[in-house]
């Protein structure tokens, strides 16, 4: 079978894999949609981020779906034929914080794609994929199979809302309108947000958050005083979602939240300076939120019943031999939102 990989920044190859055979309680998938990631990016563009970096040739990918081929013994909840959205998170379930409930913080996490670990978890941009039956959820028919394969940065979204609490009848203040800050939007719409309110410092991202459903859209680079309005009588917003990692955009968050307001961190960025001051006298709960595991089945719900609409994340379809070029497309935000490899 034919694999995505990457050797190093800038270095990415089509190489042939052996496949492999489904063991008990395993199911073997024909990968037919994968999409590019923002960490798939970090490694294309910088052979890691942070602390994290390539230390051998990694099979790239985690977002996919595709019909199952084959099954390994003991398998009699899913079917040769049907196709699954296939949930990237393996926890091994016998650490501390499995045992705790939370599967999303284990100790021995096999997530694909990752560098964290040495030697490295191989991704699922592969021909081929062998995965636990568990991980597997049920596409329902008439989705279209690259819809199924946004389960999984929906369900990053669906995990950072659950860790804000209730947002019925609440506003929202979504910072970072990236795939992420996007699927923040619908994800807070779901989940019953009064109002929300995209900012960024692209026109055409802002644009495209008032199409999914954000009631206002702010461009802080242009306009920060707009936002700054929301900072009267001790601020506006009972919640951020921030997406973009960047320290003024948290900064400017921290400034417009009210009182007992509730800051839930996505972006990825450096460290930062903290007004604590204001996070003392407003009360502010500064919460992290990490990948996800039980929002996958219901990421993948909520497609399935059409309840959420994630078609328009996707700008760009590359076949496989074209993969370089799909990861240099995902990487222009001027011109992608969520680019997918047809398998």
């Amino acid at each position: 079978m034919r694999a995505v990989v990457i050797h190093a920044a800038k270095d990415l190859r089509l190489e042939e894999r052996p496949p492999e055979a489904p063991g008990p309680g395993e199911v073997e998938v024909a990968i037919e949609a994968g999409g590019i990631c923002g960490s798939d990016l970090h490694y294309y563009h910088h052979g890691g981020f942070g602390t994290v970096r390539l230390r051998e040739p990694m099979i790239l990918g985690h977002e996919v779906a595709g019909r199952i081929v084959a099954l390994g013994a003991g398998v009699d909840a899913l079917a040769a034929g049907e196709r699954v959205a296939v949930s990237p998170s393996r926890p091994c379930g016998a650490c501390r914080y499995c045992l705790e409930g939370l599967p999303n913080q284990c100790l021995d996490m096999r997530f694909y794609g990752s560098a964290m670990p040495f030697p490295h978890i191989q991704g699922a941009f592969r021909e081929r994929l062998v995965a636990r039956a568990g991980q597997c959820h049920r596409v329902a028919d008439g989705i279209p199979i690259g819809e199924a394969a946004l389960a999984e940065p929906f369900a990053v979204t669906l995990h950072a809302v659950a860790r804000a609490g209730s947002l019925l009848d609440k506003r929202v203040l979504v910072t970072g309108c990236g795939p992420i800050g996007a699927l923040a939007v619908i994800a807070a719409r779901a989940h019953g947000a009064r109002e929300i309110v995209a900012t960024d410092v692209s026109d055409a991202a802002l644009a495209f958050a008032a199409r999914i459903g954000a009631d206002r859209t702010i461009n802080v680079a242009a306009s920060p005083e707009t936002l700054a309005a929301y900072g009267a009588g001790k601020g506006s917003f009972d919640v951020q979602l921030e997406a973009s990692g960047n320290a003024a955009a948290i900064r400017s968050g921290l400034d417009v939240l009210r009182p007992r307001g509730v800051l839930v961190q996505l972006g990825l960025g450096g460290d930062i300076a903290v007004p604590q001051t204001l996070i003392v006298a407003k009360e502010l709960d500064i919460r992290g939120t990490f990948r996800f595991h039980s929002e996958f089945a219901l990421a993948v719900d909520l497609i399935n019943r059409r309840r959420v609409d994630l078609a328009p994340l996707l700008t760009g379809t590359f076949p496989l031999d074209d993969a370089v070029a799909a990861f240099e497309t995902a990487g222009d935000r001027s011109r992608s939102m969520k680019v997918q490899i047809a398998f």
